[in-house]
């Protein structure tokens, strides 16, 4: 929650993954930026990945979003997506 307090609204995606990524590294914690997982289909693996924004401590899947306007359906459906492909259970 500190990279929103400090920065506030209104920048893209991008501007926040950087700061997230430098807050992480200053707590020393573990993250993998970029993360890409295979996507498996009956058994065989797709030629196209699922990137993850951020993984922390090689289990936590953080998909960052900019919006004024909340958290879309569609942006909760990706996550998900993303949770169960990375191997990750899901629960809400």
């Amino acid at each position: 929650m500190e990279v929103p307090r400090v920065l506030g609204h209104g920048f893209a995606e991008i501007v926040y993954k950087g700061a997230i990524e430098l807050e992480a590294y200053s707590r020393g914690i573990s993250n993998a930026r970029e993360k890409e997982y295979n996507v498996v289909y009956k058994e065989r693996t797709l030629p196209h990945k699922f990137v993850a924004d951020f993984e922390f401590f090689n289990r936590i899947i953080l998909e960052v979003k900019a919006s004024d306007k909340g958290v879309a359906r569609e942006h909760i459906a990706q996550t998900l997506n993303y949770i169960r492909v990375s191997g990750g259970k899901v629960g809400l």
